[in-house]
């Protein structure tokens, strides 16, 4: 996604003042509306993105895929923004377009507000991508499309008013709009203001660009009847791109796009999904489309193709340490991986300047690039689940910017030089984008290494592996990208072992087998006759946690990705060896929740376990205090919540000790070391009760652990500083 501005050769800034000095009244009146509408509707449309993806990150699991396809939504709504400007500024005449167009965006307030409704929040059965589509077409598609048209349009019609005056003039106002709107989110808008209060300020500015758009109409308008005239003299005699520059066009915007979204993809998975981290790529995406078009100086091939070598190296050495026995420090991974997309954003960029057209061809250059932004959004969400088995359309954007940026050194350099350099030099930066290709393909085959199957759709992709076969320790294990969850032994005498976060001395397994009900039930000799326990669990992984259960126990599953489901119970045989009842909710766990307690039905659990990740980010719409007030109103009143915060790079413990605290309880930090003779991992688990015959228990007090800090961080739906939770 571009910023919707660009400039030509033919409108490189003078230094001269804008308009310039001497201009009458009249000509700085008529530049004021085009101004203000510009710099408004590009703000709407860069801040609107991350206020509905925000709006509605936790009705669809928190996954990086709810970013990612509300990306392709304004993508292809931008496109279809540029092409609606491209078709009036080419078919209609000045007066029909400011008519046409001022009556479709005043019809476009029916919308308002753009708050989504609730009986949007999926149940668990339909399509999420579909889903999210259709929630944002009916919520904000018109108002987004017509916002996404007021850069080319508007500058083509200051054109016609002022031939002599450069539309570009404007770009510096559309991209400080832009680049304003985004950075804003994260660093005022989110922090400062509920998200009901985001949406109803962005109709409220959405209303004044409607204002603003009819003052600029109304003054083409009265231009266009004064001059009697549908076309300015002289209009459309630039020159063109061929066919070959087009397709060239196409294909480093639609690189560019790809780089952005795997990008963005790759950090959210493995961190988290949060504003910023939409933010930070968007941002740098877009600072490099306002430096390379800005003047060719800031795109120097000396500069960048070194340091894009640089950043895609480091990139290799990041992937490659992926499975290592330590975790690179968290800012180091995100600078690597903002620094090689912005490095590719800046090549993609820097070659589209080499490439634009004339003035005269200002609508179509810009549809040219919305199409390739589009284009990239349709494969990555799209095409590449389909083609490939794991996130490795990130790879190939890699890989396709060094072959678009070779391309385009050799049909510069072709004329300069003698046919002895240009080989050589073809064939060295061909040799070293295989040797690239090469080390990425290393990192493929090592994810697959032991691979006995890969699921990938909208929630990520899923592994099963096996390890260590025709050993005692022989093992299958699953994994959500490069995290671990769940491990089964597959030899008959340790099949039935709860192993990985959940072994015998783990959190779980001491608030499930020190819970006053267990030990009172455990004296019974008709126990499955008396009821047993009842719990609840936010996340399935392999089922291990049914290994516990018990005669007359009930255990409920909530979980998100129906694909967990299944492979749990094809590929592990916890729930089919459970040996009391169990049942699988397919849901978010927080809606599903909802949903039930809507209903009138309390589930009463004695424990309810909250164990729901993605990758190794955080579902932080689990861990709010409004979701707790949820568990709370489904727990008993001496119930227990075991929160599982294992994290390589965050410590949550303080948002925890916050919440307990918020709601009169007392948090235990249960932390449990590896063991490898039971497959147990190191795991972390915070038990939240004001149960006090658990609290006295001697046997649990023998295992809570010191917290290593006593910092409070309190999160709501509106705000949760990730940041302020990272692991020293």
């Amino acid at each position: 996604m571009g910023s919707g501005t660009t400039k030509s050769d033919g409108a490189q800034p003078s230094g001269k003042p804008w308009p310039p000095r001497g201009s009458t009244p009249t000509i700085w009146l008529s530049v004021i509306p085009y101004a203000l509408a510009i710099f408004l509707s590009a703000f709407l449309l860069f801040q609107v993105e991350p206020i509905i993806a925000r709006y509605i990150l936790p009705w669809f699991g928190g996954t990086p895929a709810v970013w990612t396809t509300c990306m392709l939504f304004f993508q292809v709504f931008l496109l279809g923004g540029y092409l609606y400007a491209h078709l009036l500024a080419s078919h209609l005449s000045p007066r029909y377009q400011a008519l046409l167009h001022l009556s479709l965006v005043v019809c476009s307030l029916v919308f308002l507000p753009i708050t989504p409704e609730d009986t949007w929040k999926p149940d668990g059965n339909e399509n999420p991508m579909l889903a999210i589509v259709l929630l944002l077409l009916v919520t904000i598609g018109a108002p987004f499309l017509l916002v996404s048209a007021s850069g080319p349009l508007l500058q083509h019609w200051f054109n016609r008013i002022h031939p002599t005056l450069s539309p570009y003039r404007l770009y510096a106002l559309s991209n400080l709009g832009s680049l304003l709107g985004l950075v804003s989110y994260p660093f005022f808008v989110e922090p400062q203001l509920g998200l009901s209060t985001q949406t109803f300020l962005w109709s409220t500015g959405y209303s004044l660009y409607v204002v603003l758009v009819a003052w600029s109409a109304i003054t083409l308008f009265r231009f266009a009847t004064q001059n009697d005239s549908s076309e300015n003299p002289g209009y459309l005699t630039g020159t063109k791109l061929c066919l070959i520059e087009r397709l060239l066009t196409l294909a480093l915007a639609a690189c560019g796009s790809v780089v952005l979204l795997a990008s963005t993809n790759q950090i959210c998975r493995d961190i988290a999904v949060i504003p910023f981290l939409w933010v930070l790529p968007l941002s740098l995406y877009l600072i490099s489309f306002i430096l390379c078009f800005d003047h060719p100086r800031w795109y120097d091939r000396r500069v960048w193709v070194p340091l894009l070598l640089t950043s895609l190296s480091a990139v290799v050495y990041l992937l490659l340490q992926d499975y290592a026995e330590t975790e690179m420090n968290l800012y180091f991974q995100i600078f690597i991986y903002s620094a090689a997309l912005f490095a590719c954003c800046m090549a993609c960029h820097g070659e589209l300047v080499r490439l634009k057209p004339s003035a005269d061809y200002l609508t179509s250059f810009y549809l040219m690039i919305a199409l390739g932004g589009a284009l990239g959004g349709v494969f990555v969400n799209l095409v590449a689940p389909v083609l490939f088995k794991g996130y490795w359309e990130f790879h190939l954007g890699l890989v396709a910017t060094l072959m678009l940026l070779g391309l385009c050194l050799y049909r510069t350099m072709e004329p300069l030089r003698s046919s002895l350099v240009l080989w050589s030099g073809g064939i060295l930066w061909v040799g070293g984008i295989v040797a690239f290709a090469g080390f990425l393909g290393l990192h493929i085959q090592e994810q697959q290494a032991s691979t006995i199957l890969t699921q990938r759709n909208f929630y990520g992709v899923l592994r099963v592996n096996e390890v260590d076969i025709g050993t005692e320790f022989a093992s299958r294990f699953l994994y959500h990208g490069r995290i671990s969850h769940g491990r089964q032994f597959l030899t008959p005498r340790r099949l039935s072992y709860p192993t990985a976060y959940y072994g015998p001395f783990s959190g779980i397994s001491l608030a499930i087998s020190r819970h006053p009900q267990q030990l009172r039930l455990n004296k019974l000799e008709d126990r499955a006759q008396q009821g047993g326990l009842h719990v609840g669990n936010i996340g399935l992984g392999v089922g291990t946690i049914a290994a516990y259960s018990k005669p007359g126990d009930t255990y409920r599953f909530y979980e998100i990705n129906p694909d967990v489901d299944w492979i749990a119970r094809e590929y592990f045989t916890y729930l089919k060896d459970a040996k009391g009842a169990h049942r699988v909710v397919l849901g978010d766990g927080r809606i599903s929740l909802e949903r039930e307690l809507a209903n009138n039905t309390r589930q009463q659990f004695d424990i309810l376990s909250v164990d729901a990740f993605s990758g190794d980010g955080i579902p932080v719409h689990l861990l709010t205090i409004e979701a707790f007030t949820l568990y709370w109103e489904h727990l008993k009143p001496d119930g227990i919540l075991a929160l599982h915060i294992t994290n390589l790079h965050f410590d949550l413990s303080p948002v925890v000790r916050a919440l307990a605290r918020e709601f009169g309880k007392q948090a235990l930090w249960i932390k449990d070391m590896a063991d490898r003779e039971r497959g147990n991992n190191l795991s972390e688990w915070v038990l939240v009760t004001s149960n006090q015959t658990f609290l006295k228990d001697p046997f649990v007090n023998f295992r809570i652990a010191p917290w290593t800090t006593l910092t409070e961080l309190l999160w709501t739906d509106d705000y949760s500083n990730l940041f302020g939770v990272v692991a020293p």
